[in-house]
């Protein structure tokens, strides 16, 4: 059985594709943001990042403690790991998934998060500011087109690098992004989309979060952090 301490952001929705593809057991834990509950403690022994998503594994391969694994790269690269699943094992093709996958981790999530904020949620209007990570994030979008046209998926056959950058592609309108900029990226988005797994997986989300407007109250939650407020 795998915990999956899960919201409705991008990087939530990377782990509950790959258990809806495995149809590993699961049972999803929600921790709603926007009301402070990934501050409780007892989420923090789990995620000391104060992040979602992260995962208990209650039956690991070796040994019989449970593991927790936080950051949505890792716990893709776990589970892939512990199951077997979409991740090549000749070093070469792992190699591929691994430098996408990193890829997203460092470039494509934290620019795009960045877009988001400054377009949808900064108090103030900073045009450089959303003119730098708009540019930026379809500059990633055109990287993401240029490998599509040679390869069917990122890395070649689907994998956990597919499952990490999908989630960021979705939300393309919110990111000021227009997918008939980017053919090959647009093919891909609409493939997975609509494999069974992606289907399911936004629904059990949607069901979920049924009022994902994020008001002010929930900006000072998301956005007010600092070192201060860890200290407790």
């Amino acid at each position: 059985m795998i915990d999956l301490y899960f919201w409705t952001t991008p990087n939530g929705y990377k782990v509950l594709q790959f258990l809806e593809e495995t149809r590993i057991d699961y049972r999803l834990v929600p921790v709603n943001i926007s009301k402070g509950e990934q501050f409780d403690p007892e989420f923090l022994k789990i995620s000391p990042n104060n992040k979602m998503p992260a995962i208990v594994d209650h039956d690991p391969v070796e040994g019989d403690e449970p593991i927790t694994v936080f950051e949505s790269g890792a716990i893709l690269l776990y589970l892939a790991e512990k199951t077997g699943r979409f991740i090549p094992q000749d070093q070469k093709g792992r190699a591929n998934v691994l430098q996408w996958l990193f890829w997203q981790m460092g470039g494509l999530g934290p620019f795009a998060g960045q877009n988001l904020h400054f377009v949808h949620y900064a108090p103030k209007i900073l045009p450089y500011a959303i003119d730098r990570y708009v540019n930026e994030t379809a500059r990633l979008f055109k990287v993401m087109d240029k490998q599509l046209a040679e390869s069917n998926y990122l890395a070649g056959d689907y994998s956990i690098a597919d499952m990490a950058s999908y989630p960021w592609v979705a939300i393309y309108k919110r990111l000021q992004q227009d997918l008939n900029d980017f053919p090959n990226l647009k093919r891909w988005y609409e493939q997975i989309k609509n494999r069974p797994a992606t289907i399911i997986a936004y629904r059990k989300g949607t069901s979920i979060n049924t009022i994902p407007t994020v008001t002010e109250e929930s900006k000072k939650i998301l956005l007010g952090q600092n070192a201060k407020t860890l200290a407790a």
